[in-house]
């Protein structure tokens, strides 16, 4: 695809260029002119100074029909964020050397727009549907716009401002906007939105700002307001792994004690509950603190003990 872009884009190009623009070798970029020929596109070499290969007759392709918004669809969907694999990402990355300069740069722009983080919070089974105006905020983060935007917070009430968009995140079912506004950086859920007014003012976006960053920071703050209390306990190193699987970003594990054992926080929300779940790790952990969780733990292995003896 990067090929035939690149051959529609220039009247010649030779193998020297095609290795240079879309990285790979000289002999590779022979073999895969040749291979468009044998498939049927009319390419054909010149030999000698000033030769190379060309489109017979300025032929055009099927791809010449892609417009400015599918290929800010393929990049959206495939992006460096994204959870496309490291070919298809790299395949991206010399495909956008070759689209035509208009649609470069929200190409571009397009592939660094959205966050994929298949971690949802909660236990939700709402089907992941793309929210109402999810496509007016995908189009203003992408050209750069400030938007006027509704929104309905949690009990109701609703207010409008305006916002500077700086990326979208799809996590679990829920999708995110990820934004600054007056009172600084502010995240919103985009199903609770209730219009979009795109301005033609540019956003102030800072410089260094990175979307996966930036929500891995959100995210770490959200995970923590969720889940306050911390369990201090000490863990069997082959434990490790279980834990991982049960709590998830919930764990912090730490260094080795003199024992063996490995230092470990885990999070939650309320001491009860925590214990619960930690009870039938008996076998692997020992929490040392807080004690309001051991006193919990005792209390479930007494009851227990007295229900199965």
């Amino acid at each position: 695809m990067a090929l035939l872009l690149l051959l529609q884009q220039r009247e010649q190009v030779t193998a020297a260029e095609v290795s240079r623009e879309l990285e790979v070798s000289e002999r590779t970029a022979r073999r895969d002119l040749d291979a468009l020929a044998m498939a049927g596109v009319p390419v054909y070499s010149t030999q000698g100074r000033g030769g190379g290969w060309r489109l017979l007759g300025g032929a055009r392709t099927d791809l010449s029909g892609l417009t400015a918004s599918e290929a800010r669809a393929l990049f959206l969907v495939a992006g460096p964020a994204s959870a496309a694999t490291p070919a298809v990402k790299a395949a991206l990355r010399k495909l956008v050397r070759a689209l035509p300069e208009p649609f470069r740069v929200q190409a571009e722009a397009a592939a660094s727009s959205l966050v994929n983080d298949p971690q949802q919070w909660g236990s939700s089974r709402v089907e992941p549907r793309p929210p109402r105006f999810l496509d007016e905020l995908q189009d203003a983060v992408i050209r750069g716009v400030q938007v006027r935007l509704g929104y309905v917070d949690r009990a109701g009430a609703e207010t409008e401002r305006t916002v500077h968009p700086l990326g979208i995140v799809a996590k679990g079912p829920s999708w995110y906007l990820v934004s600054t506004t007056e009172a600084g950086r502010r995240t919103f859920r985009i199903d609770r939105v209730s219009s979009v007014g795109p301005t033609d003012d540019p956003v102030d976006r800072p410089e260094d700002f990175d979307l996966a960053e930036s929500w891995r920071e959100i995210s770490d703050e959200v995970d923590r307001k969720r889940t306050p209390l911390e369990a201090q306990a000490l863990c069997v190193p082959h434990g490790i792994g279980l834990l991982r699987m049960g709590f998830g970003v919930r764990l912090e594990v730490g260094g080795s004690t003199t024992d063996g054992r490995i230092e470990v926080v885990i999070r939650g929300n309320d001491e009860y509950v925590l214990a619960g779940e930690l009870a039938g790790l008996v076998e692997w952990i020992e929490v040392t603190d807080p004690p309001g969780v051991r006193g919990h733990l005792a209390s479930i292995g007494n009851a227990l003990a007295e229900r199965y003896g």
